[in-house]
């Protein structure tokens, strides 16, 4: 065959055994050197790359070990079969993963997007010292595994913050702490052993949640939401045998009322009645800019029927992919041992940072900070959507961090979402969140990253988009 294209860099600490068979290595990947190809002899190659032919034995005998190439002794060394490159797929574009909720990854948050803090009332330095310091003393700690439930020292925080602040009565032992609320809903899936059985998820309800259960292999059976949030009587006609119910009582997702306490009370019968279970999604704990939030569901909770799952997502940084699941006492043993085979807890480092950041109080002043800005800010969204909007166009507020801005039935929200985009703006569709046809129409609006200079500019974008 013709001499190879090899180039030797005799300079390179790489020994040049190495580069020969990366050469040949990369010319097979890339399909220069096709299935079946014969290879120069030890001799011939040698004297063309003026090495020794020893080297190019090594070379030769790795290609053969890693089956790149087959040594066929008098025949010659040849290339092995491989698979043609246009028979293997293309993974140059990564396809957008669940497009409705999320962005581009890794970017900044744009304004009107859902599911972010803000970026500008974070205190960084403080935040960046605190993570600082726990990281230095877990590089100095001994090397051993950490507990996979979680931090201790964060599990006993965690306990104290929901006794103070959710009402809710547990014990560390009962906490774990898990990689997001994507992590301790795949926990709670897996830990109650429920198989093909049905679940109860509101409608409009939290698209992420929806997709989890059906690929649990769940029957999924939508639940309508009316003001009281989810209509127990409506879940029992529809879905009589079913065995979980996930909700949003403190503020529905996404359209943010409070589920009342007649049922809450409702719902806990349910379960208890029927051997059932409740995953409590508690997306945004204490971020209730109106008035003080309700207690959490499991607060009520005295049969050991309710999960209650949170995260620092909303309320420190997504980024941490930090979250935490309270179980029933008499679940915390085999949960516990779930998560030491299947799911662990995340980075002792950051767990340690977020424990201080809870045990010196910064935690809570961070919220009553935020709860302030998001306020005005809605309030000043609201003011400035009232002002441009046609009658055509209702604004609503919601109890939670978002404004729903509803549209004609004859608008697509997914198509206007979609263009937004292209100019910075990042309001989520709201037709996704139902499973029902009869869906509403309309756009939600983030209010935690909205800049006041840009936004008239931004409103009016978005409105000639609707």
């Amino acid at each position: 065959m013709a001499a190879l294209p090899i180039q030797l860099d005799r300079d390179r600490r790489t020994p040049l055994a190495a580069q020969i068979y990366c050469a040949i290595r990369d010319g097979i990947e890339n399909g220069r050197l096709a299935s079946g190809a014969r290879l120069p002899s030890w001799r011939d190659l040698a004297a063309q790359l003026g090495v020794s032919r020893g080297t190019v034995r090594v070379a030769y005998e790795r290609l053969i070990t890693e089956q790149f190439a087959i040594g066929l002794g008098p025949a010659g060394t040849r290339v092995a079969e491989r698979p043609s490159r246009s028979s293997m797929p293309d993974r140059s574009q990564e396809a957008p993963l669940l497009p409705d909720l999320f962005y581009e990854f890794g970017s900044a948050p744009r304004a009107f997007q859902m599911g972010v803090p803000s970026q500008d009332a974070f205190p960084f330095k403080l935040w960046s010292r605190i993570l600082t310091r726990q990281t230095r003393l877990v590089a100095a700690a001994p090397v051993t595994y950490p507990d996979p439930r979680g931090d201790p020292e964060l599990r006993k925080q965690v306990a104290a913050y929901l006794g103070l602040a959710r009402g809710i009565r547990c014990s560390a032992s009962q906490v774990l702490i898990t990689g997001g609320f994507s992590g301790a809903l795949g926990l709670a899936i897996q830990g109650l052993q429920l198989g093909r059985t049905g679940a109860w998820i509101e409608d409009p309800g939290f698209p992420l949640t929806r997709t989890a259960l059906v690929l649990a292999g769940m029957s999924v059976a939508a639940v309508p939401v009316d003001a009281e949030g989810l209509d127990v009587a409506a879940g029992v006609q529809t879905a009589p045998g079913a065995t979980l119910a996930v909700v949003t009582p403190g503020q529905q997702a996404p359209l943010g009322m409070t589920m009342s306490l007649q049922r809450r009370l409702a719902l806990i019968a349910w379960a208890r009645q029927n051997g059932a279970w409740i995953i409590e999604d508690d997306y945004l704990s204490e971020l209730q800019l109106k008035g003080r939030a309700a207690p959490a569901l499991a607060s009520l909770d005295h049969g050991g029927r309710v999960l209650h799952i949170g995260s620092f997502s909303k309320t420190i940084s997504p980024a941490l992919r930090l979250g935490f699941m309270v179980v029933p006492q008499e679940l915390s043993g085999p949960f516990g041992e779930l998560a030491a085979c299947l799911a662990p807890a995340p980075a002792a480092a950051v767990q340690r940072a977020v424990a201080e950041f809870l045990r010196e109080g910064c935690y809570l002043r961070h919220l009553r900070r935020t709860k302030r800005l998001y306020a005005a800010r809605r309030e000043t969204l609201l003011r400035c959507l009232g002002e441009m909007a046609s009658d055509s166009i209702k604004v609503q507020a919601t109890a939670g961090l978002a404004v729903i801005l509803s549209l004609p039935d004859l608008a697509s929200d997914v198509d206007i979402a979609s263009r937004a985009l292209q100019f910075g703006l990042a309001p989520a569709p709201l037709s996704p969140w139902y499973m029902q046809p009869s869906r509403q129409k309309g756009l939600l609006l983030g209010v935690t990253n909205l800049n006041e200079r840009r936004l008239s500019a931004d409103c009016r974008r978005l409105l000639e988009l609707a």
